[in-house]
């Protein structure tokens, strides 16, 4: 469906509920990473083509480890002025640290994508492989760094799900975002991080930082070369270099609870048209973003489904709160 057919088709729900204020985006981490490009591409997607009669905002609330933010929206109840940009934080922030929090206080919105993890090392190291990089660190257990966004979440649950796997054993260190721990293995003061493509894409088209292994059951479909060299499809999976990991995040944006059944079809209707846009096509693909999208019930029994797969790898990795 066009984009023009899909504000045609929004423009009878729109009448029916619209915003009356400005729209804030929470994103619950900090600015640079992942989920805040995301939220900004968005923005601008969302003001180019005037989707929206008021404007809208990002706001970004990273402190504890994204729970201020989800605490925000929770504490927000019946506020259709806001919205939140998350990931699987929705579920691993309160598992691991019993915040009283359940993304079911929330109302999903949309799922617009699902985001992957490529493993990166200093290009200055001398690790071309993953077998040759965690030869290394098995050699000197816990003298290797590997960096990530914040603890017991993504990036840790995969660096435990990797040491497990590989008998190995890091030293993690937490940042409040990917782009910080991106600029921290420029400046060699850790080892590795565990970032998102999107995270890492400047540093690996400078030539600062290697891709040793994406954390994919396949390989990514996008071919077009991103350094003089490679494409994101040139990234092996680590499963094919024997380490077998893998992780998928997704995406989701979400209301407060107890908004109106009108003002979750109008933002329904909003991300069906973001996603239609050239724009959002090509920053998907600039960032290796797979593109899942789903609404509705479908999009909750994803969540269900999602949630369930969290619970078995936080008790795997040890992280699940006392």
């Amino acid at each position: 469906m066009s984009l023009a057919a899909l504000c045609l088709g929004g423009a009878g729900a729109a009448q029916a509920w619209e915003p009356t204020k400005p729209v804030e985006i929470v994103v619950p981490f900090s600015a640079g990473g992942a989920t805040d490009q995301m939220a900004r591409s968005i923005q601008g997607i969302i003001t180019k083509h005037k989707l929206m009669k008021q404007a809208i905002v990002v706001q970004n609330k990273a402190g504890a480890s994204g729970a201020e933010g989800l605490l925000d929206m929770k504490a927000s109840t019946g506020d259709a002025h806001k919205i939140v940009a998350s990931s699987s934080g929705l579920y691993t922030v309160p598992l691991a640290t019993g915040l009283p929090f359940n993304w079911r206080d929330l109302t999903p919105i949309a799922m617009v994508a699902q985001d992957q993890f490529v493993l990166w090392v200093n290009s200055d190291s001398p690790y071309k492989t993953v077998g040759d990089y965690l030869a290394a660190v098995k050699k000197s257990p816990e003298t290797f760094k590997m960096g990530g966004t914040s603890s017991k979440r993504e990036d840790h649950m995969i660096t435990a799900m990797i040491e497990k796997k590989a008998g190995v054993k890091f030293t993690y260190i937490p940042y409040k975002g990917g782009g910080e721990a991106a600029t921290q293995l420029s400046g060699k003061h850790i080892d590795s991080n565990i970032n998102n493509p999107s995270e890492s894409v400047g540093q690996w088209r400078a030539g600062q930082h290697r891709a040793l292994c994406l954390l994919s059951q396949t390989r990514s479909s996008y071919k077009e070369k991103v350094t003089e060299t490679q494409s994101w499809s040139d990234i092996p999976t680590c499963k094919e270099q024997g380490l077998d990991v893998e992780y998928e995040m997704v995406r989701v944006f979400l209301l407060p609870g107890k908004v109106p059944a009108e003002a979750v079809k109008f933002y329904e209707d909003l991300f069906q048209k973001v996603v239609a846009t050239p724009e959002w096509k090509a920053y998907v693909e600039k960032n290796a973003l797979k593109p899942t999208v789903a609404v509705g019930p479908a999009l909750k029994d994803f969540l269900e489904k999602d949630e369930k797969a969290h619970k078995e790898i936080m008790s795997y990795a040890g992280f699940m709160a006392k």
